[in-house]
């Protein structure tokens, strides 16, 4: 099935291994992303192997794994060592630790030693300011602003993710990637945004089918739907 007329590249968001497999052959995703909350949800206790079988799903398509400390100096580790596995790896560096101390020195480092970097769980255009200034304009990179969760405080993700992108615009081997969407409509969103990049789960990927369906055919399937669920629980009044 093809992407109905969209610029922006879906990545698959998930850790599921299987998923990735269906994703690619699909023909759906241009890269993948993963978390270690993803990763403990599939039951994940080995990073390393994972990540190798990962890699062999997506066979050569971006993907990004995160680091897990919460030390600077173990991310460093860490990153230094995940972006070792593949030429496709994106390392994905938290804004900050749990401290609330910025990674931006960090990210600075990493980016200028070539590192390809995915910066995640950014909400605030300072945020994508400080992150855009630390990255080296010649290492890929992809700014992660989490356009869901910002939505969910009750605020309109689109116009901060519209001034993200000509922010992101400074560094040209940059992407910003509108992460964490709650519904397909935000796919639609991103794009008319100019976001490069939008996470999708497998279950936003199947709703795809439905982009420019007419109304009225859905209101025909929604009472048909009503009506063979009532049958099949074999209500009587």
């Amino acid at each position: 099935m093809p992407t109905p007329n969209l610029r922006i590249h879906l990545y698959s968001d998930g850790a599921d291994v299987r998923d990735m497999v269906a994703a690619r052959a699909a023909g759906l995703v241009k890269g993948f992303t993963t978390n270690p909350t993803l990763m403990r949800k599939s039951g994940i206790t080995d990073y390393e192997s994972f990540a190798k079988d990962a890699l062999q799903a997506v066979s050569g398509m971006p993907i990004s794994f995160e680091v897990f400390a919460d030390e600077f100096d173990e991310m460093e580790r860490q990153a230094k060592l995940i972006s070792t596995w593949g030429e496709g790896v994106f390392v994905k560096i938290p804004i900050t630790n749990t401290r609330g101390e910025t990674a931006v020195p960090l990210i600075r480092r990493l980016s200028k030693a070539g590192v390809k970097l995915n910066v995640t769980a950014i909400l605030t255009l300072q945020q994508v300011k400080d992150v855009v200034d630390a990255l080296d304009a010649n290492v890929p990179a992809i700014v992660s602003v989490f356009a869901g969760r910002i939505a969910d405080t009750g605020r309109d993700p689109v116009p901060l993710m519209k001034e993200a992108r000509e922010i992101v615009d400074a560094k040209p081997k940059a992407q910003l990637l509108w992460a964490s969407p709650r519904e397909l409509l935000n796919i639609i969103q991103a794009d008319e945004c100019g976001c490069h990049i939008i996470t999708v789960t497998p279950d936003i990927l199947k709703k795809l089918a439905m982009v420019g369906k007419s109304l009225d055919e859905l209101s025909l399937d929604t009472v048909r739907m009503f009506y063979q669920d009532a049958a099949a629980a074999g209500f009587r009044l």
